[in-house]
């Protein structure tokens, strides 16, 4: 491994020069590069690495159902199975994703994020091309071996990205910018939820949803190898005058002090739990939704796989663009000081959780005659939870700009634990897949998760960087600092 990736033994800290700011604030102002320059190339590059993943998330949602349909393909050659088990294949993903999240912004903050993003998107695209030859030959325990294999390889992306933002993106730029790049999650779901019901009832069938995923991620490694850099000064092309527009952005580094990982402030802080608890919250609501939308349409609403891949679309159609909606209003919140960012996430997330609550309770009550209810009703669901970006998502970030990385690695691994519970829960929730009243069990507990989780971030949140984020300083070389 080159230099530029060598270890150092522990974190950068950043300080803030109170006088400093403002005379670099003003020389910011003037110069601050090219309207289209290396920071929105690096959040596009971002955005796709995003999109993809949605891709390889979500496709096993429209995927699984194709899989057990025998009448899905035109073609009949189509190999089908009868699976019993389509919830823990569902979940096996996040199961394996535990486990790589909470050590990912740890080690992307140590070595930089690029490699291991480029080989976390090369191992899933091996696995996707391998995952149907898996399925003929092994069953369903090959295809969870797959996807337990890809939700590791994933495991380390949404820390590292939280990471690389924090180094290219001005915080001024933060909410527009890091919507536009979560956005990518929306619109991949959309891409793959859509054209999977049309591959799977191709003459191609379901094994097509999976190989052009693997040739997606093949694509994008190619790509963010020669376009991607883990900071503004490691860029080879980047302007002088973009690079001194972001890094004077930021808090001032200095490079003589250094800082560990405070582990037990972190866990023990009031703050820090109650944003950990709202992204568990929002994690399970979220992908169970995401992850069963496609077999309650089936088999509840009695839709065909071509109009359900159509229309498990919609909702993430709608909530991509509220997502920037949302984000104007925040941005104007904070900028007019018309609340603290404390307040307008706690608005954000109640926004964003509560108003679901309210819908999925209805949707518990719907049957089949209710479809087009059904439909109206998930997708102004999902329009709220975008409200969800504007709220938890960057609170690490004014939790503790120091260990971003860190806290998203470690609420990713608990959401990730949550997902997993809870898609497990619906294979025996969901006893007989035809019945509403079972699914509006799912609807009701997902509700209860949601209000819990609000109420104890409405309490607890905060939107104050902590104390512990420049805390146990280290001198790299005492003498050297000395004789500064």
């Amino acid at each position: 491994m080159s230099s530029q990736y060598e270890a150092v033994p522990t974190e950068t800290v950043y300080v803030i020069e109170e006088n400093s700011d403002k005379a670099v604030n003003s020389q910011v102002a003037k110069n601050n590069g090219p309207i289209f320059g290396k920071r929105h190339q690096q959040v596009l590059m971002h955005g796709s690495l995003l999109f993809l993943t949605a891709c390889i998330r979500s496709s096993m949602s429209i995927g699984i159902v194709a899989m057990n349909d025998p009448t899905a393909s035109i073609n009949p050659d189509i190999t089908t199975f009868e699976w019993k088990n389509k919830g823990a294949i569902l979940s096996c993903f996040f199961w394996g994703s535990i486990l790589p999240e909470l050590g990912s912004g740890w080690l992307a903050n140590r070595y930089g994020p690029k490699w291991f993003l480029v080989g976390s998107s090369i191992v899933c695209a091996i696995l996707d091309l391998l995952l149907p030859t898996a399925a003929y030959s092994f069953g369903s325990e090959g295809v969870m071996v797959c996807r337990v294999l890809q939700g590791f390889a994933q495991g380390i992306i949404p820390a590292s990205l939280h990471g690389l933002l924090g180094k290219w993106v001005p915080p001024h730029e933060r909410s527009g910018l890091g919507t536009l790049a979560a956005g990518g999650a929306t619109i991949g779901a959309v891409v793959i939820t859509f054209t999977s019901g049309y591959l799977a009832a191709s003459w191609y069938g379901w094994p097509m949803i999976f190989y052009l995923n693997g040739g997606l991620g093949f694509l994008w490694s190619i790509i963010f190898t020669y376009m991607g850099s883990n900071t503004p000064a490691e860029h080879s092309s980047i302007t002088h005058a973009e690079q001194f527009y972001i890094e004077n952005s930021l808090p001032l580094e200095d490079k003589s002090k250094r800082l560990s990982t405070p582990w037990l402030k972190i866990f023990t802080s009031g703050s820090f739990l109650a944003l950990l608890l709202a992204h568990c919250g929002y994690n399970w609501g979220l992908h169970i939704l995401m992850a069963d939308i496609p077999s309650y349409f089936k088999n509840v609403m009695k839709l065909d796989i071509k109009s359900n891949g159509a229309l498990s679309t919609l909702p993430h159609i709608v909530k991509w663009i509220m997502s920037f909606l949302f984000s104007v209003i925040s941005d104007m919140l904070i900028s007019k000081s018309i609340c603290s960012i404390g307040t307008t996430r706690k608005v954000m997330h109640t926004i964003g959780s509560l108003a679901p609550c309210l819908l999925l309770i209805i949707l518990g009550n719907s049957g089949p005659e209710d479809a087009s209810k059904a439909v109206v009703l998930l997708i102004v669901t999902f329009g709220f939870l975008s409200a969800n970006i504007s709220g938890f998502l960057f609170n690490h970030l004014d939790l503790s700009p120091n260990h971003a990385a860190v806290l998203m690695g470690i609420t990713s691994q608990f959401g990730s634990f949550c997902t997993a519970i809870g898609l497990t829960s619906v294979q025996y929730i969901v006893v007989n897949e035809d019945d509403p009243n079972q699914w509006g069990i799912v609807f009701y507990l997902t509700s209860g998760i949601f209000i819990v989780s609000t109420v104890i971030f409405c309490f607890l949140g905060s939107g104050e960087v902590q104390p512990w984020n420049d805390e146990r300083v280290r001198n790299k070389s005492p003498k050297k600092e000395e004789d500064t």
